[in-house]
Parts: C-alpha cells; sequence; structure tokens
C-alpha cells in the first residue's frame, strides 16, 4: 500500500456519509451576553476621523460627506470607539462648513486660498 493510497483512505473515514447533515451547535447558556462584532464599525470609525481630518485640507466637497456616512453607520453598529466616530462626523460637517465659507467667498465652486 503507497502512501498516498494511505492518505486516501485515512480521509474517506474521517468524512462523514454523504447524506449526513453536520450535528448542529450546543445552543449557548441564556446567562451568556449575545456579542455583536464591532471590528467593522471600529474600523469605520477610524476611517471616518481620518477621512474627516483630511477633508478639512484638500477635497472636502468628496471627503466631508463621506466622513459623515462613516461615522453614521459606525455609530449604528455600535461601535466601541464611540468618540472617534463622533469626531469623524464633526470633522465632515467642519469641512462641508469650510466649503461653504470659501465658496461664497470666491464664487464659485473651485476655491483657492490665493488672492
Amino acid at each position: 500500500m503507497t502512501l498516498i493510497a494511505f492518505a486516501r483512505r485515512s480521509e474517506a473515514a474521517a468524512r462523514p456519509p454523504v447524506g449526513d447533515a453536520p450535528a448542529p451547535a450546543a445552543p449557548s447558556s441564556p446567562d451568556a451576553p449575545v456579542r455583536r462584532p464591532t471590528r467593522d464599525a471600529d474600523g469605520l470609525a477610524v476611517a471616518s476621523f481620518v477621512v474627516g481630518l483630511l477633508g478639512l485640507l484638500v477635497m472636502n466637497l468628496l471627503l466631508g460627506p463621506a466622513a459623515i456616512v462613516m461615522a453614521i453607520v459606525a455609530l449604528a453598529r455600535s461601535t466601541a470607539r464611540r468618540g472617534r466616530a463622533l469626531l469623524g462626523l464633526a470633522l465632515g460637517v467642519a469641512d462641508l462648513v469650510i466649503l461653504a465659507f470659501l465658496v461664497t467667498g470666491n464664487g464659485v465652486v473651485a476655491w483657492n486660498f490665493g488672492g
């Protein structure tokens, strides 16, 4: 008997028959807290903060609303980094406010700091 035949035989013995369904998982105790994954929400909170901060300098027309949306989604998913999400929300709103002041001062959507 070769090594390959032995490996195939052991794999076939380890697999359940085709018609059998896998056993259901044991139910958790009723006292155990339900944990929701917050890793994605934490990432969104940090991303909203970074995008909002970057939007203060460049492309605030696009980055401001993106920061606002990411912060709202992170808060809706109950992020553990609630303060970071709130800062991202505030920075996103500040991006749009700065854009509004610069556009009204220049009269066009394309703004610059020069005279």
